[in-house]
């Protein structure tokens, strides 16, 4: 069992899948500041640029709003539906799906201009193609 596990690890495969869950957690803390350092303050320009303390209280039992941010609403107990931090995940979605969608067209980008240009034959291929033709002669 242990030899067949061993043998399960060294595929090929399973350091990919280890690689890119590596790198996609990389990649999320980069967009993470990507939105949280540079499209925020430049949404802010044109308006609120907070979406976390979006909130619609649902119910409050103890009559205690209206409240002044989402953690306040949830210390005194208040239902509340966060749809600002579903917005801002959307986003974050959004801006990680366009970036991988780059990513993923360049690299096609990059496979066509391999597969259209053919390699060229080695040396001794040319050689034995020419003494073939030769002797057919």
């Amino acid at each position: 069992m242990l030899k067949d596990f061993k043998a399960f690890i060294n595929k090929g495969n399973v350091l990919d899948l280890a690689v890119a869950v590596v790198i996609g957690a990389a990649f999320g803390a980069i967009v993470k500041s990507f939105v949280d350092d540079l499209l925020s303050p430049l949404l802010g320009l044109f308006g609120k640029h907070d979406f976390s303390n979006y909130f619609l209280v649902l119910k409050d039992e103890a009559n205690k709003g209206p409240y002044a941010s989402l953690a306040d609403a949830h210390k005194a107990g208040a239902v509340v539906l966060a749809y600002g931090s579903f917005l801002t995940n959307v986003i974050n979605f959004l801006i990680i799906a366009f970036a991988i969608f780059l990513v993923v067209k360049a690299a096609e980008k990059m496979k066509k201009k391999e597969d259209a240009a053919p390699a060229a034959p080695p040396a001794d291929v040319v050689l034995l193609t020419e003494i073939r033709d030769l002797l057919k002669k």
